[in-house]
Formats: C-alpha cells, structure tokens, sequence
C-alpha cells in the first residue's frame, strides 16, 4: 500500500501491490493525487497487455480513455478534490460488457458477427451514470452471443479463459469481466444478469457478484426491462465495499420506468453485523440437477460460517415451489430470452435493409431465433404472468426466512468448449442446466442474490456460494457479504499471473 504521504506513479508501483487496491481504495489514491488518472489507466492498459491469453477484452477504447485521463490528471488539487467529490470513482479505469449497453460512437456486438459494426448513437443511461460517477470507459469485456450461455466463447472473439486455469471457462455470460477483475487488470467492471450471467462467473473466477432486484439498476433507455425483466445490470468486483458503492452511483428509476425495487444507502450498512439471520439452506434444485461434491461441501462450509456467526440455519421447506409454477416459470424463460433477442436482430435488419444469416449466428441462438418467430402473443403474456407467479411465491417465502443459502453452480467451472453455443442442441442443454441450476430462479422471480466467494477445491478452482434475499433487501445482503468477506477473507487468493 502506498506510505502515508509518499508518492506513487503506477507505472512503477509493482503490479502485485497496485493490484490490492479495490475501486475504492484506488479512487482514495487518485484523489490525494498520490498517483494521476493517466498513471492508473497506463497500468491497466499494461495488465491488458500481459495478459493478453485471457482473450478478455471485445474493444479497446484506450485512445479516448487517454485523453479523459490527460485532462484529469492535468487538474490542479482543489479542483479534483471538487469534482471528487461529486464523482467519488473519478479517473478509476473502467470496463463495459460488450453487451446490453451503448457507448456512444462506440459498437457493441453483442458477441455476434451480424452486429460487428453496430455502432451506438447515444449513451445508456447506466453509461451515464457511471460517467457521472468519473469512471472512465477504457474497454469492453467479451460476451458469448447475446449472453445466451454461461461461458464466454463465441465464434466473434473466440474463448474466455479462466485466470485460475486456462483451460476452464471464467463463465458466462460475464466472463470477460470476470477475467479482467481476477486477473487483476482492473478492480470492477460492469456485468449483466439475465440467468446468473453476474453469479456464475463470480463463482468461475473467485469475485463476488450481486445480481439486483428487477428494476434497481436502469436498463434503458432503449429497452426498460429486457428480456420482460430477466435481465439486469451490475458490477463484478473483488470487494463487497465497491459493489455497495456502484449500486448507491448507480440505482434508481429513470425515465420511462413504472417497476423497481425501493432504493436507498447500503454502503453504511457494511460495518454493522446483520444478524442473527434466518438462513434457509438449499442443497438440491429445482431442475432436480446432481450437484457436484465440491459444490456441496462449499455450501455445507458456507452454512456452518454463518452459523459461527450467530445466524439460524435451516434446511429449507421442501417443495420450495410448487410443480405448477416451476414448469411455466422455465418455460416462459426460454421464450423471454428468445424473442428478446429476435427483437434487437428484428431491429438491425431494419437498420441494415437486409435479412439476418444463418452463418451471422450461433447455431443454437439461429435454432432460438427461429423458435422465436413462432412464439405468439399469447405465449409472451403467459411467461411474464409465470415470472409473476414466481415473484409471489419466493415473496411469502421471504416473509418466513431472511435468506435462502444454496451453491452457486452445481458443478466446478467446466472445461472450454462444454456449454459452447456450436454443439449438439442436447448436450448444450445438459451443461447449461447444470450451470445456471440455481441462479435463473433469481431471475425469474425478480429477486436480488450474490455469489460469494468462500471456497476453493482440490485442484484450486473456486467454488461460490449463493445467497438470495427479499426484493428491494440489496442492503441485508450486502451487510452479510461484508460479515463474511471479515470472517473469512477473499483478497489475497489470487489466481498466479
């Protein structure tokens, strides 16, 4: 860490100490002017370089992120302390996902070689918040096509690969955000959560990630809820403090909105403990999927932590849904995400004046595509009353139990190439219930849920664990992370450059 008063250039500054720094801690150093924005961002842009073989990163926007950094840096010390404080993140490097966002003047493929050059004529209304934070936009982080799996491979970009090992997947369908921040490239990057698209690569890769309630972060402009609700934006980091302090920069309504979840301060609530807690404890799924040994004995590890911690842990009530809302529920997913995305391909055909290709896709996502055409309104209406459905049933389960405990993933992160989009339809199905097995229920529902990572396995792969809350409890969540993250802390487990 840097001496009280000393100076520090970062270019100089060893990469394993500038990389302890969170967004917060970062931003503190910037403010002091112990080091300039250009000075944080040239590091960045060096810890992209070296480790370049992650394949983590869709677009480089250095040169505008440079010139940000030069008038930032050039600012005299009152006035950055003033716009500090305005802009608590000012000059912090910063990654979008290639997908969901628009960067204006900027393209975002979506992870798809039919939207390769579409380039965006505003600015997202999350983008503008995170500009209003003083983040400073310097790259856009891989996505499969259209986040429709939990890895990070796609046909456009090629794989992902996992900081902890090579040859696994950092996830999906934020994986290329979860790299970077393992990796140690940048402390925080900005996420998407359609069916665990935050959670799954936070458990990949070793970060926590909060999934939100339906409509606490903005979405829009273009699309208020996408995928009618499933999908939502956040942040992987590797403290709990930076995701608090995104979600208090970047929550609440915008225009256009009509359902949210209530919003208001979580970052104060980080040093108190939350407890005692009534912790309901789920160790099978509702896809009835096998859950690995390592999965279960994180979790197992997870409940008896808490339990030291004074919190209740229970095992939870069995059916945790009834047989008559989980089938709809699913089904309805699978039209949700397919007509979502048939409507962005319906809209950059328009744009293009010409017909999407079959070899412009995926396999599996051109199958979705023309499923999608078929769906009827009638079958639209009916997956968004199942996610009602859903939201009403975990809503009495949350007036009886402050937190449902379950792994994250029902399996290890697997190896490249097993839920890739270009394989046989079956077998891509098989690895994606096993991935998402626990997390799509989140959101479905609507409800906010994290991956905290407490566990790693035999062969040094980490292993989350999940934690979900009542709608609108961001705040309790994230107060228990911060127990957790003091009992048994995360930081110093990196993965070797």
């Amino acid at each position: 860490m840097t001496p009280a008063g000393g100076t520090v250039h970062a270019a100089s500054l060893p990469l394993p100490e500038f990389e302890r720094l969170d967004a917060t801690a970062l931003a503190d150093e910037l403010r002091r002017g112990r080091i300039t924005a250009l000075e944080a961002l040239e590091a960045a842009i060096a810890r992209v370089e070296a480790r370049s073989a992650l394949n983590a990163l869709a677009a480089r926007h250095f040169d505008t992120a440079r010139e940000t950094a030069k008038q930032l840096s050039a600012l005299g010390r009152a006035e950055r302390q003033r716009r500090a404080s305005a802009a608590p993140l000012l000059g912090v490097p910063f990654a979008l996902k290639d997908l969901g966002v628009s960067l204006n003047g900027t393209v975002t493929t979506n992870g798809c070689g039919f939207f390769r050059d579409a380039v965006a004529d505003h600015d997202s209304t999350l983008v503008q918040r995170h500009r209003a934070a003083g983040l400073n936009l310097f790259a856009k982080t891989t996505t499969p096509e259209f986040g429709q799996t939990a890895t990070t491979e796609s046909r456009l970009f090629g794989p992902t690969r996992n900081p902890w090992n090579v040859e696994h997947s950092a996830g999906g369908s934020s994986g290329g955000a979860a790299a970077v921040v393992a990796a140690g490239v940048i402390p925080v990057a900005h996420a998407t959560d359609g069916g665990g698209s935050i959670r799954i690569p936070a458990s990949a890769c070793g970060l926590f990630g909060l999934k939100t309630s339906r409509g606490r972060v903005p979405a829009g402009p273009v699309m208020i809820e996408a995928s009618l609700g499933l999908s939502v934006h956040h942040v992987l980091s590797r403290s709990v403090r930076d995701s608090a302090l995104l979600l208090e920069l970047t929550q609440g309504p915008e225009p256009g909105s009509r359902i949210g979840a209530p919003v208001g301060p979580v970052l104060a609530d980080l040093t108190r403990p939350p407890g005692p807690l009534r912790i309901a404890l789920l160790e099978d799924n509702l896809f009835g999927v096998p859950v690995h040994p390592d999965c279960l004995d994180a979790v197992r590890r997870a409940a008896r932590l808490c339990e030291s911690l004074g919190h209740h842990v229970q095992p939870a009530p069995r059916p945790l849904l009834r047989a008559e809302v989980v089938g709809p529920m699913y089904a309805g997913m699978g039209v949700a995400t397919a007509t979502g995305m048939l409507l962005a391909v319906s809209a950059r055909e328009k744009v293009l004046g010409r017909s999407a290709r079959a070899d412009e896709f995926e396999p599996i996502n051109w199958r979705a595509l023309q499923l999608a055409r078929g769906y009827s309104a009638e079958q639209a209406l009916a997956a968004r009353a199942a996610f009602d459905q859903a939201g009403r049933a975990f809503d009495l389960f949350f007036a009886e139990h402050d937190i449902l405990l379950s792994p994250t993933m029902a399996a290890p992160p697997p190896r490249l190439g097993a839920l890739s989009l270009d394989q046989p339809y079956d077998d891509y199905v098989k690895a994606a219930v096993t991935a998402s097995a626990f997390t799509s229920m989140f959101n479905i529902s609507g409800h906010p849920a994290m991956s905290v990572p407490l566990h790693w396995n035999a062969a040094g792969l980490p292993i989350g664990v999940q934690f979900g809350a009542a709608f609108g409890a961001e705040a309790r969540l994230l107060a228990l992370a911060a127990q957790l993250e003091r009992a048994a802390p995360w930081h110093d487990r990196r993965p070797a450059p």
